[in-house]
């Protein structure tokens, strides 16, 4: 992002995954780390924040297997969202490709990858998404 210090919002959170990379707000003051970002840390209420990057690999903690789907991401079907657990302890839900729902499993190995919509319909931002290293 051009911006020195966007706001801490979810509208920014989605420019830096256009640039490809996965970040979260951090509190200056008790080091609590908010994603998606917010602009009050959410254990002490400072306001004090900063942009810190993040590390897009985790384990896979909890799944799902997607049959019946919005209609914008019914060609998708079936597909798979899960919750990540990053290394630093966050957990990240997305949406897990390049490995077939039958062959997913707790615990596996997963990281981050990223997208740029080409959906003229909603959702029409960046995304990101899990695939195995």
């Amino acid at each position: 992002m051009s911006n020195e210090n966007p706001p801490f919002t979810v509208s920014s959170f989605y420019s830096f995954v256009s640039e490809k990379r996965l970040m979260a707000a951090k509190c200056n003051e008790c080091g609590t780390v908010l994603l998606p970002p917010k602009p009050m840390c959410t254990k002490c209420l400072s306001t004090n924040l900063k942009w810190i990057e993040l590390e897009g690999a985790g384990k896979l903690v909890s799944y799902t297997v997607i049959h019946v789907a919005p209609e914008q991401f019914q060609s998708m079907t079936p597909y798979t969202v899960g919750i990540v657990e990053l290394k630093n302890g966050l957990r990240l839900l997305g949406i897990i490709c390049g490995v077939s729902p039958e062959k997913i499993r707790v615990g596996m190995n997963l990281k981050i990858d990223f997208e740029q919509s080409t959906s003229v319909q909603w959702p029409t931002w960046p995304r990101y998404f899990f695939r195995p290293p």
